[in-house]
């Protein structure tokens, strides 16, 4: 490589299904990635049939196939932060928390468990696999709260029960939980956690029902500023920055829930 070569930009892995409608999953992931001036990589663990009506079909890859795909990114090119996605039944998260136990960087784990549209992405027994393989190797897990709900029993209905649930997250491993309460009524507000210091992160609400992507989004974006080098509170409170400007930015697409608007930056000259 010649002496005068550019630095190459933060290198940053998704593991996760592919969205053919462009708002969520791998191309969510990969787009904000470059809007936040890393270098994206995938690890594809499903292809879907998706638009802004909802999922018409999913087809996970095998196990081998992701196990490939990841030994030929980490082996060669090398990763400063890695974000998992949608991962769909046990055989698959055990395959990627296997990969990722031997990984010495940051591991933002999504547990994707049903899209926007309420179809289902993880199977019902893939649960435990999360709770006991994947959430152990999280540096940070960004639970949304349907899916805070399924991994701990707790219905949160307000931020006391965000702090109960945020607490029994953290007993299955991760080292920082993220319950993201967007669904909450009033202010977005999130609770970032390890246990012993907890942030409250609000921000005001945007009158947009365009918000496909959301939570793939806001995971990549931690996951870049991680790469970086960032604290996990400060990665947190830089991409829930950039994420509300991409659902303020969000536009239509189709009949049916556009995307949050990941280049809002670009397009707005900042």
């Amino acid at each position: 490589m010649s002496s005068n070569s550019p630095a190459a930009p933060p290198r940053v892995l998704t593991v996760a299904g592919s969205d053919s409608g462009g708002g969520a999953g791998i191309q969510a992931d990969l787009k904000t990635m470059l809007a936040l001036g890393a270098h994206g990589m995938s690890v594809l663990t499903a292809v879907t049939a998706q638009n802004s009506l909802g999922v018409q079909g999913a087809w996970e890859l095998p196990a081998e196939a992701v196990r490939a795909q990841y030994r030929s990114v980490v082996d060669d090119i090398g990763v400063q932060a890695v974000k998992t996605g949608m991962l769909g039944s046990a055989l698959l998260v055990e395959t990627v928390a296997e990969l990722l136990s031997d990984v010495a960087v940051p591991v933002v784990v999504d547990p994707v468990s049903v899209s926007k549209h309420g179809d289902r992405l993880l199977a019902d027994d893939a649960l435990d696999a999360v709770r006991t393989a994947l959430l152990p190797v999280a540096t940070v897990a960004t639970p949304n709260l349907d899916e805070t709900a399924e991994l701990t029993g707790i219905e949160v209905t307000g931020e006391r029960d965000m702090c109960r649930a945020a607490e029994r997250l953290l007993s299955y491993g991760p080292r920082w939980v993220l319950v993201k309460g967007g669904h909450l009524p009033g202010e977005a507000v999130d609770l970032l956690t390890d246990g012993a210091e907890q942030l409250w992160l609000r921000a005001p609400r945007h009158d947009n029902r365009h918000t496909h992507g959301t939570g793939c989004t806001l995971a990549s974006a931690i996951a870049v500023e991680l790469a970086r080098g960032r604290t996990v509170p400060e990665a947190v409170r830089r991409a829930k920055e950039y994420v509300t400007g991409a659902i303020a930015a969000g536009f239509p697409l189709g009949s049916g829930l556009g995307p949050v608007d990941h280049g809002w930056r670009l397009r707005a000259g900042r």
